[in-house]
């Protein structure tokens, strides 16, 4: 119940308009069929919300046409069958958003919060008439979605006014004029004295009102008046004369752009319509005739020329005189300066073809097949085979959609669609528009010449929709006569294509859909005669032409007609006796099976869409983007070439050597019959360009376009070098590199991408923009990329590094649309700073280039506040910034203004009015600061920049449609504009400035106007130290050249400075000159005058206390005597250089603490396919496995159940309660440590560097969210340690031996603070809980160093104590060797801390005093953990020992004297407990009672001492997985190089079974496919006595299962039953290791191969070997697979087929049947390979080592077909190949990106998973041959093994398993 219309009304809510709606009515197979012309909607939006309308309405001619309105929509759009309307929500008067209209927002999105009923009221049969020139039949269904009120629909063919009653219409005479009174029933509520205007809104469409945006539904203040035409407000579709205009003759009131404005203007003088001949020429030179040069070029321009008028410098208005004749010279007004030369812009290139679109698809050969003609868009080009040269016929003000020419290439006639259709009638020599003729009609579709080009015959469409046929007469045209209409008429069939016969002018035919036509002209009357098509009648026919040549004898109307239709049929009809002769149908054959195609077979046919026949053969092109040459008998083809696209337009010369090809996605090709070679001349985009940039060094250009599609170009050429696509998402910016080949492209889903144009690879993906991406930009230099969002994010990255790291990304920094795009960043010409429009689009924001950190604001709604009289607030458009010799920076408004400001203060220097008609849409400032060019309203201006001439602007025409970019070349000689097509324009005023200051031969002189380049010529060559000092530098912190205690002072410039929330990433790569330290004051001279550059030099400081980095006491210890050892070096500042150097001579410590990533040969893949959001076939499930090689891998929280650990490179959350993991993918290397912060909401994890391919990288992760905050990169190799201070302020990094480095990061800028070398390898790191600024190193030789961070400082310099060693704490005493390394730390209270050694020591130290008051020797073996909470220690050590002390009052024995003798007092080890390996992480709870621990045998403990229990949490093999078999869909089985066979159970991912044979490796095992062993067999007495372990099952749930044979290294084959957990079968059927392993089909026999080749056959009932099989003898089985299919092609019937595969490449497929002791040979495949290695070592012939070198080779039975074989291996190509056994031949195969490592089938689904040494997991469709590729192993991916669901796939690399579930 509605309160205010006191009734029931209908609410419509959701989330998703689609989703949530009221249909009428309820199925759409019903129709309402309402014939009312108005319909009235009654409703009113929910605020703050959106909702969409559907009408279906019906034509006359039954097609259903949807119109569609919403306040979703931003814009009108159209198409055949739908229109979309935007609504504008109208706000109710008096309210806050009824009152904001004065800010001339668009008012298009939600609903305002105080919206009202309304009354809304469609003419429906005017929108159809209008938009589409159809007639309205009846109204079919109406469709209402969320969010809305509704209260009623109905139709009606009256006009209601709301608010009138009948006394009051009858008076006032509404209702003679067809006003009537709104009947009660669908009124709104009313009570008495209430105006119904000031409570509901009334809103009609069309509308008589005049308010922005046009073709938009909103609501009106203005009641329409009533119309003599029809009702009030109503615009009824009406014929309107074609107007003639003299142009001999200036008309005032002109419009400045366009000419077309004075053809069409109304003259009421003239009543009879007369045709236009010639072309208005628009402000030629003096000096010419026509609008050439010498070369024949069109200078394409509009000079505005008016003598008597005076403009002002800033106030542009402009005028455009016409001469009376194209011959008549222009006396040229020397009264006034104007910009020269005149004209300063020439028409060079076009490149774009307008057969792209649907509206035109011709392309003509001239006569002698020289030149090309057609159309592109609203330009038709003449282009020059030989040299690609073009000339331009320009004039036509919308886009050609028909050409024609005559046979001697003298006349070309074209036609342009819209509703002011015009037929153009050009010379085609000279370019010369003869005629220009009204054609009546609203949209050309075709034209033809006759042979002499006497006749012009022209289909289109009248006013009300039907086809029209006119023919002129041109005969007198090129003598300057009239064109005449001989003859036209109105048809109701359909016409595609008319041409006019060549042997007689007043002959034509057409065709169309479901009919073709003879026409012919008689005593001025045109008739046409219909064929009869008979059982043909329903075929839509798309092209004819006649027979060529002329025989003697024969009357000339004895000819043949071809006619093509989509249907792929030709028909041959004899057009004397106007019937069908013979008719043909083309039809696709296979390549494969014949070399010539049968065509005239049943099936679907080739659509045709055009066709061409000259006396010898018949030319056609189809859909499926084939262009044929047939013999008239159509039996075979002469030629084809296959294109990307459609062909659409086809052609042959007189001669018939060349073939021309046109195809829909825009390309232009010649194919050669004489040569066969085919030719592509053009390649352009198939929708428009959105935007480009250019390559400075190259000379390439990249344009990206709503088609989708990424392209680079060559300028010089204009040839299409690249493409890239992205079929999901389409570009909204682009921008080069300023030295690189690298572009950087924003996409509309707010995805920022990086693309190296050299390698087509991408390098860099960033999603952190929500809406679409508005702009992208480089700074000056490169180091940084920019990128701003539609939604008002702005981010900056890092692009010094491939990588591409997000530095910084701030919010509501840009104004939110998608209007600012495609360019809305603009740099400054020095790289200090960047100008953007925002916050809001009323001030424009520069900031520095560095830190995004706002340095100015400029407020445009306050300029001139005092002269503004607008009632709408001005906002900007547009900006870019002038060159450095101007200072400027310049931007667009949306009142047609240009700004100029002071690009350092902001002053506004100069205001230009009215630069465009309606707004400017590009702007940019050539080099030298001369010349400024602008786009809008489809023309081009060029400026005299400083505005000092009386006439400032050229205008330049060619465009059709909205320019989207107007650039200038690097050399400033050229102009590139683009739009729907990219023109490239000579910039002539440059070209003459060179002729005259390069002349030939001499050097050129010297400029001495300043230059944009200058600035950096000047900074390349100062000194390095002046260099260092420029305001440019890196904000970096710099290094020392000397390891001398300095200050890292920061430079007194605003680009120095580090603060708010800015996020820098550290560059690693720094140029040398970057090394040098910058001293100020007196510290420069001592640095300029000293020689300190030895890098192992110290410089000892006494008698003062030093600021900088110390090695001499701390702030907070007192001095002591200072002990140092002889091999030990003081602490020294980060040098990269010097580690570079010093890298090779470190060697890896001894001690098992230091983290040491195992070797990989491959890594992670660059070029790799992921599957876009929501399409993945692929989800990770879960993981088994525990990286036992990482160090402080593990992090449990007791408080909160926080449990993580990582696995390859993977980070796993898991839940101990319920089992569930959760990932954090990311890296692409081994996670070496963890560090959670002290609030639990953010994680740290490390990774290293693989190569120079994969930097070192930390990763930032948001534990609530599971996603990465930030990635910090610094160091260059592995990172050993992390931690987080205590009050999360600073991060501490640990690099490995290699690099000795430790790096402090800011966690509030995500920025280096500083780094430092102490010169040895560090193995742990702590930070004190009690102080946030001091942690401690621990590392080899017995180097302990306590830091501290001065926060006094700006830098947050880093101090540092090297601390005394007792000497007893160095001695090796049992060891080996002779050095002590410190390797664990904890912190056990206020001022006690706990280290431990390499030789199982632990020392207690005073932090104080930072000095070592008691050890004791707490265990054997080194330790390499400690923790310690409420006085107790646990101390973890490599001999697998833990164990829990009590070290109460152990802090009270710091007492003063002897701090190096040992005290035993209050030290107690309470318990201990010995675990399956070298311990690697603990974590304890405060109470140390219970915690968790991790081993390097890859197991996770949960420990618990009251209990004195341990659980195991995870295990994992820590050797590689050979093979991997499924048991059923709960266990699994594993073996590995260890020799462990292990039985995991799915449901709980951990280990239930484990069999360990020692010192052998388990190769290879297979599952029994039933259990074939009885109850009453024993263990056979063949088991020797190698030692077997196994653990027991769990009684859980005893399900019987299935026996497992485990093939091992020493050629023995082991069964085993993991029902009784035991061995019961040991077989010895090889002498060599065992590498493949299977049962057969129904388990009676047990095949095994072996790397000698040989094949095994033996029962695994007796153990006897009952067969071997040499065939592949001499290279290692690689696989088995069996198959219980039979081969039919036997006489002999066999239970199953199995086949084995070698590293050879050599598979043997065999038939058995093995209770019948039956096994055939019945194909062997051998497949071809190159005689060299995959990375190009030549392999030597008979060297078996090289198969390891090799991809595996591996064939499987295809599940889906029974004849097929899946084959992968290594071979010519990297593909799947399908074997036929009964074709015995490949029949297809499936590219691949990398060799493959093995291969799987599903059992059920179409899917292949491969596994890739590049890391990668494939899942390939079987039939399509599409793929998807999916990360998550940090090794080669060596198994893939679907589950027999074919729901869960396993995948295995090196030691990790990983269960994916397969979505497809």
């Amino acid at each position: 119940m509605d309160k205010a219309l006191k009734c029931t009304v209908y609410r419509i809510t959701g989330s998703i308009p689609a989703g949530n709606y009221i249909q009428i009515p309820s199925t759409s197979t019903q129709s309402l069929g309402l014939t009312g012309r108005y319909l009235y909607v009654l409703f009113r939006p929910i605020p703050s919300k959106y909702f969409v309308v559907h009408i279906d309405v019906a034509t006359h001619d039954a097609l259903v046409v949807r119109i569609s309105f919403s306040n979703l929509f931003k814009e009108f759009k159209s198409t055949s069958t739908w229109l979309q309307f935007p609504f504008i929500c109208h706000a109710a008067r008096g309210t806050i958003d009824g009152n904001s209209k004065f800010s001339g927002k668009d008012s298009s999105g939600p609903a305002p919060l105080s919206t009202r009923w309304t009354l809304l009221c469609l003419d429906v049969q005017y929108i159809l008439s209008m938009y589409l020139n159809r007639q309205f039949s009846y109204t079919k269904n109406i469709k209402l979605c969320a969010n809305m009120f509704v209260k009623n629909i109905f139709t009606s063919d009256l006009l209601y006014q709301p608010g009138l009653t009948f006394e009051q219409a009858t008076k006032s005479g509404s209702l003679s004029q067809g006003i009537n009174p709104l009947p009660r029933d669908m009124a709104f509520h009313l009570t008495k004295g209430q105006n119904w205007k000031n409570i509901y809104d009334l809103i009609r469409f069309p509308s008589s009102g005049t308010t922005k945006p046009f073709d938009s539904i909103q609501f009106s203040e203005s009641s329409p008046p009533p119309s003599k035409n029809g009702p009030p407000g109503i615009i009824s579709p009406k014929r309107v004369n074609t107007k003639q205009t003299d142009l001999s003759r200036p008309q005032k009131g002109s419009n400045p752009s366009s000419a077309i404005h004075y053809v069409t203007k109304p003259d009421k003088t003239r009543k009879k319509p007369q045709i236009t001949k010639e072309l208005p020429t628009v402000g030629l030179d003096s000096h010419v005739n026509y609008p050439h040069d010498d070369d024949r070029e069109i200078h394409v321009y509009a000079h505005p020329l008016d003598s008597k008028a005076h403009l002002k410098q800033d106030r542009v208005t402009e005028k455009i005189n016409f001469n009376q004749s194209n011959n008549q010279k222009v006396k040229k007004s020397r009264s006034y300066k104007s910009l020269q030369p005149d004209p300063i812009l020439q028409l060079k290139r076009i490149v774009g073809f307008g057969g792209s679109t649907s509206t035109c698809r011709e392309a003509l050969w001239n006569y002698n097949g020289s030149i090309i003609v057609y159309p592109c868009h609203a330009v038709l080009v003449a282009m020059q085979v030989a040299n690609g040269h073009q000339r331009f016929f320009i004039g036509h003000t919308d886009k050609i959609s028909c050409l024609a020419m005559n046979s001697t290439s003298s006349l070309v006639a074209s036609g342009q669609t819209g509703q002011l259709s015009v037929v153009r009638v050009w010379k085609f020599q000279t370019a010369e528009c003869l005629a220009m003729v009204k054609t009546h009609t609203n949209s050309l579709t075709c034209l033809s010449f006759s042979r002499t080009g006497s006749v012009l015959c022209g289909v289109g469409k009248d006013g009300h929709g039907k086809n029209m046929v006119v023919v002129w007469n041109t005969l007198r045209v090129t003598n300057g006569g009239e064109v005449i209409v001989i003859a036209k008429a109105h048809t109701e069939v359909d016409i595609q294509r008319m041409r006019v016969a060549h042997f007689d002018e007043t002959r034509m035919v057409s065709c169309g859909r479901d009919n073709i036509r003879f026409w012919r002209v008689r005593d001025g009357q045109l008739r046409s005669a219909p064929v009869n098509l008979g059982e043909h009648h329903c075929m839509e026919f798309t092209d004819c032409c006649f027979e060529k040549g002329n025989q003697p004898g024969k009357d000339s109307t004895d000819r043949i007609l071809y006619v093509c239709s989509r249907s792929g049929h030709i028909f041959e009809i004899d057009y004397q006796k106007v019937c069908i002769q013979q008719v043909r149908r083309l039809l696709p054959a296979d390549k494969k099976r014949q070399p010539e195609k049968q065509t005239f077979n049943s099936g679907a046919g080739i659509s045709i869409n055009s066709i061409a026949v000259n006396e010898a053969f018949c030319l056609t092109g189809s859909d499926d983007g084939y262009l044929r040459l047939w013999p008239f008998d159509f039996k075979h083809v002469f030629l084809e070439a296959e294109h990307e696209g459609p062909v659409t337009a086809v052609d042959i010369t007189e001669d018939g050597l060349k073939l021309l090809a046109g195809t829909s996605t825009g390309n232009l090709g010649v194919l050669d019959t004489s040569t066969r070679s085919y030719t592509t001349l053009m390649r352009s985009h198939m929708d428009r360009i959105v935007s480009t940039s250019i390559d400075p060094s190259r000379q390439h250009m990249v344009t990206i376009s709503q088609d989708h599609t990424i392209r680079v170009w060559n300028i010089q050429t204009m040839q299409q070098l690249y493409d890239f696509s992205s079929p999901q998402e389409c570009p909204s910016s682009v921008v080069y590199h300023p030295s690189k080949e690298i572009f950087a492209c924003g996409f509309d889903n707010g995805c920022v991408r990086v693309f190296n144009v050299a390698t087509t690879s991408l390098l860099a993906e960033h999603k952190h923009h929500r809406g679409s991406v508005t702009g992208v930009s480089f700074s000056l230099t490169g180091d940084f990329l920019y990128s701003a969002g539609s939604l008002g994010s702005m981010a900056i990255y890092d692009s010094s590094d491939n990588m591409y790291t997000l530095i910084r990304l701030l919010s509501n920094m840009v104004a939110r649309g998608e209007k600012f795009g495609p360019n809305s960043i603009a740099v400054s010409p020095e790289g200090h700073h960047i100008a953007v429009i925002g916050p809001s689009d009323f001030t424009v924001s520069v900031l520095d280039a560095r830190s995004l950190d706002e340095i100015l604001r400029i407020d445009i709604t306050s300029l001139n506040a005092a002269t503004n009289n607008r009632t709408i607030i001005d906002t900007a458009l547009r900006l870019c910034y002038s060159p450095s010799s101007v200072h400027q920076l310049l931007v667009t408004t949306t009142s047609n203004k240009l700004l100029k400001f002071d690009s350092k203060n902001g002053r506004l220097l100069s205001e230009v009015d009215n630069i465009h008609r309606s707004g400017c849409t590009s702007l940019e400032v050539s080099r030298d600061g001369l010349y400024l060019v602008t786009a809008g309203d489809r023309v081009i201006k060029i400026w005299d920049y400083h505005m000092r001439l009386d006439l400032n602007f050229q205008v330049f025409i060619g465009h059709s449609e909205a320019v989207s970019r107007v650039v200038f070349t690097p050399d400033s000689l050229s102009v590139i504009t683009v739009g729907e097509a990219i023109f490239l324009w000579d910039f002539l005023a440059n070209i003459h400035k060179k002729q005259i200051t390069q002349p030939e031969g001499r050097t050129p002189i010297k400029s001495l106007l300043p230059r944009e380049d200058a600035e950096r010529e000047e900074i390349l060559y100062k000194s390095p130290v002046r260099r260092s000092l420029d305001m440019s530098v890196s904000d970096m912190p710099r290094r020392t050249p000397a390891p001398q205690p300095v200050r890292y002072d920061q430079l007194d410039d605003a680009h120095s400075t580090m603060d708010g929330d800015e996020e820098i990433q550290v560059d690693t790569n720094l140029p040398e000159t970057d090394n040098e330290e910058v001293l100020k004051g007196p510290e420069l001279n001592e640095i300029e005058t000293g020689d300190t550059t030895d890098l192992d030099s110290v410089i000892e400081i006494e008698g003062h206390e030093t600021q900088g980095e110390t090695l001499g006491h701390s702030p907070k210890v007192q001095p002591h005597e200072r002990y140092r050892l002889p091999t030990r070096s003081p602490a020294k500042a980060a040098d990269r250089q010097s580690q570079h150097r010093s890298d090779k001579a470190r060697a890896k410590p001894h001690v098992h603490k230091h983290y040491t990533k195992r070797p990989r040969s491959h890594g992670l893949a660059q070029r790799r396919y992921a599957a876009p959001d929501k399409q993945a076939g692929l989800t990770m499930k879960a993981v088994i496995s525990y990286n036992g090689d990482g160090r402080n891998n593990m992090i449990w929280q007791p408080d909160t159940g926080l449990f993580m650990y990582t696995s390859g490179c993977l980070a796993i959350v898991e839940d101990l309660n319920s089992g569930e993991q959760r990932f954090l993918t990311g890296h692409v290397e081994e996670i070496s440590t963890l560090a959670l912060q002290n609030d639990c909401q953010v994680l740290a994890s490390a990774s290293g560097s693989h190569g120079t391919l994969t930097p070192s990288q930390i990763f930032l992760w948001d534990l609530q969210h599971m996603t990465c905050k930030h990635i910090l990169r610094y160091h260059s190799h592995e990172i050993t340690a992390l931690a987080y201070s205590r009050d999360d302020k600073y991060l501490v990094s640990i690099g490995d031996y290699q690099e000795c480095c430790v790096v402090l990061w800011s966690m509030y800028t995500h920025s280096v603070i500083t780094t430092s070398t102490p010169g040895l390898p560090i193995h742990d790191v702590k930070w004190d809980p009690y102080s946030p600024c001091e942690f401690v190193t621990v590392g080899q030789n017995g180097s302990i160093l306590f830091w501290m961070i001065d926060e006094s400082l700006a830098d947050g310099q880093l101090q540092v104590h090297d601390a005394e060693v007792p000497e007893d704490l160095l001695q090796t005493h049992h060891m080996g060797v002779g050095q002590v390394d410190f390797t664990a730390l904890a912190y056990a209270g206020d001022n006690l801390l706990f280290i431990a050694t390499n030789n199982g020591k632990v020392s207690a130290w005073d932090t104080r005093h930072n000095s070592c008051f008691m050890h004791w020797e707490a265990d054997t073996t080194e330790i390499g953990c400690l923790v310690s909470y409420s006085g107790r220690l646990i101390s973890a050590s490599v001999g697998r020992n833990l164990r829990l002390w009590s070290t109460v009052g152990i802090a009270e024995m710091k007492l003063p004297g002897d701090h190096h003798s040992m005290r035993s007092g209050g030290l107690v080890m309470d318990d201990e407990m010995n675990l399956d390996g070298p311990i690697t992480c603990v974590v304890f709870d405060a109470t140390m009672d219970m915690g968790i621990v991790g081993t390097s045998s890859g197991t996770l403990w949960y420990i618990c001492w009251t209990e004195r229990s341990s659980v195991r949490l995870v295990s994992s093999h820590m050797d590689k997985i050979n093979d991997l078999a499924i048991i059923n869909d709960n266990f699994i089985a594993t073996c590995a190089n260890d020799g462990s066979l292990r039985v995991w159970s799915l449901m709980e991912r951990e280990q239930t079974l484990q069999f360990q044979v020692i010192d052998q490796a388990c190769t290879c095992l297979d599952v029994s496919p039933q259990d074939t062993q009885t109850k009453s067999r024993n263990t056979l007495s063949n088991i020797d006595t190698v030692p077997v372990m196994a653990h027991s099952l769990t009684d859980e749930d005893r399900i019987v299962l299935p026996s497992i044979a485990a093939g091992y290294s020493d050629g023995t084959v082991r069964l085993f039953d993991i029902n009784q957990v035991e061995m019961v079968l040991k077989i010895h059927p090889h002498a060599v290791s065992v590498t493949a392993l299977t049962f057969s089909s129904n388990g009676c026999m047990l095949l095994s191969g072996a790397s000698d080749g040989i094949i095994a056959i033996s029962s695994p009932t007796t153990g006897m070997t009952v067969r071997l099989i040499n065939d592949h003898k001499g290279a290692p089985i690689s696989n088995f697979d069996v198959s219980k299919r039979q081969n039919m092609n036997l006489s002999k019937s066999a239970t199953e087929m199995w086949m084995a595969s070698s590293s050879d490449r050599r598979v043997s497929v065999w038939s058995a049947d093995w209770t019948k002791d039956y096994c055939e040979l019945i194909d062997w495949l051998s497949f071809s390979a190159p005689a060299f290695t995959p990375d190009g070592v030549v392999i030597k012939k008979g060297d078996e080592s090289f198969y390891s070198q090799l991809p595996p080779s591996i064939a499987r039975f295809s599940k889906q077909e029974p004849d097929i074989i899946v084959y992968v291996g290594y071979g010519m190509q990297k593909q799947v190949q399908f074997y036929s056994i009964s074709k015995r031949k490949v029949v297809r195969t499936i590219a691949l990106t990398h060799w493959a490592s093995h291969l799987d089938l599903s059992l059920h689904d179409n899917l292949l998973a491969v596994g890739i040494n590049e890391r990668l997991v494939k899942l390939i469709d079987y039939h399509e041959g599409s793929f998807q590729d999916y990360t998550g192993h940090s090794d080669i991916v060596q198994l893939v093994k679907f589950c027999a669901n074919t729901k869960t796939l396993f995948t295995v690399g090196y030691s990790e398993i990983l269960m994916w579930h397969v979505q497809v």
